[in-house]
């Protein structure tokens, strides 16, 4: 990080002039007398990197190391003492310094401190970049502003922060249970290491564990000659995902039990024990108490899957999640099958809201696609939708073809059970202001001028929406 911004902050002007001379032309160097300046400047111009003396009149070195820590806790701090005070080194390490120099300083020592203190932020942010790009391209399913997803999106959060505690993810099918696996693990310290996933309820039980454990060559009639590497095993430093979790047979319960235990497995047809890290994120659709009841699944294995639950909504309970997401999947469709749709019309977002989604957000994915293969464009009229009207007439009334712009006189009406206008308002503004963007190619003043909007309006509106 050559163009690296770095604050010196020391009261003694030799230190200052000696450390300046030395790295003002590798780094954006800043230098303060006193740490109040510096702190006021933390905002206006984020440091990467502060050189922080500890003995400074005014705001001591421990207290400002507070403040840049709240202010800017990506930035490294090395300390700057003049003696080998242990305590008072021992207490700036705790509140999040990366190193300390004694004075006098020995610049060569220093500029190596400073380059890896900048590396660990370097890699820092690739690895927030990957994560955010990867967040990005793969979660559309959790677009929402409904609390209940927000709150289930917080907890992923903190689970994530784990490498290895096991997750069971419960949820109706179609609410995007291995997206919420996929963000655990990528959001979690062994990222980078693989994500597999095994459908337990598509296999036979007789390869349930060849699949999970693999097995030695010639362990059975049939097997591979060179024998089998098993998901547990390839997925070391990474995560496995077990869909369908509740389908295991009580053979591949036993075992994966005692993996679960002591991170141990043996290969079928082996005696030689196998010891690996990998963390476990299972799903399913069945009630637990239900299967252990009928004594279909074990307890103490459910116990050791699920050290931490996490309970996915069905669409039926995100209603305000319901149009944000079907116009992410129009523009998405659009785009991908090169059609030109702009929105989706009041009667059709009316009959979104209204429908029983037994499929949840899967099925959303669907009626929009179909959607824009066959509508004539371009709004999403509540024909295109193939939602059958017999499930809709009573809540949707009699409802004029939406293609008709104008909303006056016998215009949409207002189904029994009423709309959430307050996001139908802001799924289209968002919607609007994101195409403006991409037909401006970027230009704000152009995009306001596209919507008859002042440029100003525009500022604001998409300041509250957050885009």
């Amino acid at each position: 990080m050559t163009s690296a911004t770095v604050f010196l902050i020391d009261d003694d002007p030799l230190i200052r002039d000696s450390i300046e001379m030395a790295l003002a032309h590798t780094y954006r160097l800043f230098t303060f007398d006193r740490a109040e300046p510096a702190l006021e400047s933390l905002q206006q111009n984020p440091p990467h990197l502060v050189l922080l003396d500890i003995s400074l009149p005014g705001i001591n070195g421990i207290d400002a190391l507070k403040q840049i820590k709240h202010d800017c806790p990506d930035a490294q701090v090395i300390m700057i003492t003049a003696l080998e005070d242990v305590q008072t080194v021992v207490s700036a390490m705790k509140l999040g310094a990366y190193n300390y120099v004694v004075k006098p300083i020995t610049l060569d020592t220093l500029k190596v401190d400073m380059a890896n203190a900048l590396e660990t932020i370097r890699l820092r942010l690739e690895v927030q970049h990957l994560q955010e790009k990867y967040l990005t391209e793969n979660l559309p399913f959790f677009i929402g502003e409904s609390k209940t997803i927000q709150k289930v999106m917080s907890l992923v959060a903190k689970i994530a922060r784990s490498p290895d505690a096991s997750v069971l993810i419960l949820g109706e099918t179609g609410t995007g249970k291995e997206l919420i696996a996929k963000t655990i693990h990528f959001k979690s310290p062994n990222f980078r290491g693989p994500f597999l996933s095994l459908n337990c309820s598509a296999l036979p039980d007789n390869l349930i564990e060849s699949e999970l454990f693999g097995y030695e060559k010639g362990a059975f009639s049939g097997a591979n000659p060179d024998g089998k590497q098993g998901l547990i095993e390839a997925a070391a430093d990474g995560t496995l995902f077990l869909d369908e979790v509740g389908d295991l047979s009580p053979g591949a319960q036993a075992k994966l039990l005692r993996f679960l235990e002591s991170g141990e497995f043996y290969k079928i047809g082996s005696i030689e024990k196998h010891t690996v890290n990998t963390r476990v994120v299972s799903a399913s659709n069945k009630d637990f108490e239900v299967l252990i009841a009928k004594g279909l699944f074990r307890e103490d294995l459910y116990f050791r899957l699920a050290t931490v639950r996490v309970e996915i909504p069905s669409l039926n309970r995100r209603g305000d999640d319901i149009i944000p997401i079907a116009n992410y999947f129009l523009v998405q469709f659009s785009e991908k099958l090169n059609r030109r749709f702009t929105r989706i019309s009041p009667r059709a977002a009316a009959a979104l809201h209204s429908h029983a989604w037994k499929g949840n957000i899967r099925e959303l994915r669907n009626i929009l696609e179909r959607a824009v293969l066959v509508g004539e464009g371009p709004v999403i009229r509540f024909q295109d939708l193939g939602i059958s009207v017999s499930n809709h007439s009573k809540k949707l009334g009699r409802l004029r073809d939406p293609e008709i712009s104008d909303l006056s006189g016998n215009g949409p009406s207002l189904p029994p059970e009423g709309i959430d206008m307050p996001s139908l308002h802001r799924s289209l503004d968002s919607h609007y202001i994101r195409r403006s963007l991409e037909m401006a190619n970027g230009n704000a003043s152009r995009a306001a001028e596209l919507l008859n909007i002042s440029y100003h309006a525009f500022r604001r509106l998409r300041s509250k929406l957050g885009l």
